[in-house]
């Protein structure tokens, strides 16, 4: 059952966070459901412009609506993440997305409120919610590239006034994290102390954290030991992003670490069985494996066994 992203993170505030897993093909999409049913947690299928444009955005939300058949008992919501726009006009426009991100933050903060005011206003018109950005997350993922150097953490004094005259309906804040499987590059970690005054700030307001891959290190040991080539790939600790969703961070976004694991199963397949050149054999160990880690992911998060209370919740909303 597809639902409002709105109705989760209510269910959530304060309690746990909702894992929000970026998705490009059926063998993804399978494994984040099975990991969910298998955990019972709810969960947000993010969808980025470069997985619309991979296949065919009609192709995947084709799939994801199957999926939905085949998971009667699922409860999820669809998200583009990191839009435009443009594509964010788009994604409103289908019918088919419970929330859309406007990603403005690399423009200044008039510009950032104009366009993410925009984006608001079209989307609420049709029931979407809206997740804006503030500050400015380093690393690259798909077209979104930040260099260190312009990382720039949120500062709290400014998301009351960006809140307040955009209308967005969660805020995705920097504090400290970045794209990709390279986060940290020492010893340095999050800034909680952002987010905790965010959240006195802004009371019961949705936080989104991205770049919040763990990059598992056993991941990146096999994928080497594989021919991969990750030097010091290091990500975001669990225990961190376990403690996040205790400070009002109601949806964390998860994108590297799929990746890893589908580089991880395909890596050691092709090694172990040089002789195969059927997708569907690996295919059936990638899913296997991707459930496994969605499920571990979700016990992390907080989210698993949440499914029941949070059908109840929505039962009551829907009076």
């Amino acid at each position: 059952m597809i639902v409002s992203t709105k109705l989760l993170f209510e269910h959530a505030y304060g309690k746990y966070a909702v894992g929000a897993y970026n998705i490009n093909n059926a063998e993804q999409i399978m494994g984040l459901f099975r990991g969910c049913m298998d955990s019972k947690a709810p969960f947000i299928i993010q969808i980025s412009k470069g997985a619309r444009a991979y296949t065919d955005k009609r192709l995947l939300e084709a799939m994801i609506r199957a999926a939905d058949e085949i998971f009667p008992d699922a409860i999820f919501a669809v998200h583009l993440d990191h839009g435009d726009e443009e594509s964010c006009m788009d994604c409103i426009n289908s019918g088919f997305y419970s929330s859309v991100m406007i990603d403005a933050s690399a423009e200044p903060f008039e510009k950032n409120i104009e366009i993410t005011k925009r984006v608001v206003d079209a989307a609420h018109a049709k029931g979407v919610a809206v997740e804006a950005e503030l500050g400015k997350l380093g690393g690259v993922e798909e077209h979104v590239s930040v260099s260190e150097a312009d990382a720039k953490l949120t500062d709290p004094a400014q998301v009351e006034e960006f809140v307040k005259r955009t209308g967005c309906d969660s805020l995705a804040c920097a504090i400290g994290t970045s794209h990709g499987a390279y986060k940290f590059s020492g010893t340095q970690g999050l800034h909680f102390e952002v987010v905790e005054e965010i959240a006195r700030r802004l009371p019961r307001f949705p936080l989104v954290m991205h770049g919040s891959s763990s990059v598992p290190q056993d991941e990146v040991r096999r994928i080497n030991a594989a021919g991969g080539k990750l030097p010091g790939a290091k990500g975001v600790s669990e225990s961190d992003i376990s403690k996040a969703g205790k400070l009002g961070v109601t949806k964390i976004n998860i994108d590297t670490d799929g990746r890893l694991v589908w580089c991880r199963v395909h890596r050691e397949y092709f090694l172990e069985h040089p002789e195969n050149f059927d997708l569907r054999p690996i295919g059936k160990v990638f899913m296997a494996e991707y459930a496994k880690y969605i499920a571990g992911k979700n016990e992390i998060l907080g989210s698993a066994g949440q499914l029941d209370s949070v059908r109840e919740f929505i039962k009551n909303a829907k009076g």
